[in-house]
């Protein structure tokens, strides 16, 4: 399985689907089924049985909340033109520091828009 270049806090658009084109933010990244669960897309209805909470008043009844959503269904949404983007990888050069102060280089990861080329 790959890494899913989707994270929590991103901002995505549904291409596929009975909600198409609706954007949203992201709540939740299922690695293991490879889902996202999206804020205000894939909205279901759940019955919750009736029960008290501890100031005495009746909870549950018919709730709307959202399901995850298969992440091949949606795509990042690029932050220059509002539309949506696939993802690319760029490696970064940063000098770190060791405890007792000495520093090195390292490299890491950064996310970047194939549409525009910046850093999402």
């Amino acid at each position: 399985m790959a890494g899913l270049n989707i994270k929590k806090g991103d901002l995505v658009q549904v291409i596929t689907g009975k909600d198409r084109g609706k954007k949203g933010k992201v709540i939740s990244v299922l690695i293991e089924s490879e889902k996202v669960l999206v804020e205000g897309v894939n909205q279901i209805k759940k019955h919750t049985k009736v029960g008290q909470s501890n100031l005495g008043a009746k909870t549950g009844g018919i709730v709307t909340q959202e399901a995850p959503i298969h992440v091949s269904n949606v795509m990042i949404v690029d932050p220059d033109d509002n539309r949506p983007t696939r993802v690319g990888y760029r490696r970064e050069v940063v000098t770190k520091t060791r405890p007792d102060g000495t520093s090195y280089e390292s490299s890491r990861s950064v996310r970047i828009s194939k549409r525009s080329g910046k850093d999402i």
